[in-house]
């Protein structure tokens, strides 16, 4: 079954071309057997002619106006709509659906183009609405360590503070500038993913040892949330980018500190032969069915209670690195269960 939108040209079209060929030959022998006719007829020469020249001029009148109505409705009825819609998309409106004259099977070159174009302003008005809210959720991230870090360096310069107040307010400086250090961060990080301008250095890593050093990097964090660790790391080694992958385990564990209050959280590395599945739990807040599919969206934060903690790009990188590695990544999470991301890359 041909792919719709994508058809080969039609019985339709090449019809038209028999239509044509039929047309001439029907001209060249009318035209012929009326000029012998007319010998028989008289003995004049010019006459016949004369009338010869006349039903070929009829004739060629009558092929030329059909020929310009068929263009007419054929051709440039369609061309015309299609240079409205390209004008339309081209002054920013990608509101336009152009229907295919023909039904399905039957399409002609116009109707595949109308098709396309449908096509492609639809996408380009999803990609118009992802870039003002891109633009939206980065004007309104960036405007909130900006706001802090203003005015508690206003409060710095007024003086009149205490030690203890002047060392809170450097702490919240610190804070502040780190978020928005993280925020451009990563910001340039998915840019660069989205645009393809990195590309995957692929080595022997040792995803184990990459594993300790990354869980070990948040055990200060675990400790002072006085959450319980557990892990379950099996000797493993994939031909990767080391570099993409530390996105990936440091993105996963560090929402797994962020949205878990108390319990335990649990990371595993199993060798399943031609994958390496890698699997982080959590006995966190969890998530709905309508987060959980939207959680790898840019700027997405499902908990805004917990907004001031990230700025909601980490699991958008984390998909784009795996969709660029090859890999797979999946979800299981309710409400108050906590939740459970496992990622299996290729080990080759």
């Amino acid at each position: 079954m041909k792919e719709k939108g994508s058809p080969q040209r039609t019985s339709f079209s090449f019809l038209l071309y028999i239509v044509f060929f039929v047309g001439v030959i029907i001209t060249a022998t009318t035209s012929i057997l009326l000029y012998l006719f007319m010998l028989e007829k008289t003995e004049s020469d010019v006459v016949t002619a004369v009338v010869t020249t006349i039903y070929l001029v009829v004739l060629a009148f009558v092929l030329t106006l059909v020929s310009v109505i068929y263009r007419g409705v054929n051709a440039e009825k369609p061309v015309k709509k299609i240079l409205e819609a390209t004008d339309k998309m081209a002054k920013g409106d990608f509101d336009i659906r152009l229907k295919p004259r023909h039904s399905y099977g039957r399409y002609d070159e116009y109707d595949i183009i109308s098709e396309n174009l449908s096509r492609m302003a639809k996408e380009l008005s999803k990609a118009e609405v992802l870039r003002s809210d891109f633009i939206a959720n980065v004007s309104h991230e960036i405007k909130t360590p900006l706001a802090v870090i203003q005015n508690y360096a206003a409060e710095l310069k007024d003086g009149g503070l205490d030690e203890d107040a002047r060392r809170e307010c450097c702490d919240i400086l610190i804070s502040a500038s780190a978020r928005l250090t993280s925020l451009v961060t990563n910001i340039l990080k998915l840019n660069k993913l989205e645009n393809q301008s990195i590309f995957p250095s692929k080595t022997k890593v040792d995803v184990a040892e990459q594993l300790r050093v990354c869980v070990l990097s948040f055990e200060d964090r675990i400790e002072s949330k006085n959450l319980g660790l557990e892990c379950d790391i099996e000797e493993c080694s994939v031909v990767s980018d080391g570099g993409l992958l530390e996105i990936i385990w440091n993105n996963l564990l560090s929402n797994a500190v962020k949205f878990t209050d108390e319990g335990r959280i649990y990371v595993s590395l199993k060798d399943e032969g031609e994958c390496a599945a890698v699997c982080v739990k959590d006995t966190g807040c969890g998530m709905d069915a309508e987060t959980g599919s939207r959680i790898f969206d840019k700027f997405y934060q499902g908990d805004t209670s917990r907004a001031q903690e990230g700025n909601g790009l980490g699991l958008a990188l984390v998909k784009r690195v795996i969709d660029i590695l090859g890999g797979q990544i999946s979800v299981d999470s309710k409400p108050g269960c906590g939740a459970v991301f496992t990622v299996r890359i290729k080990k080759e």
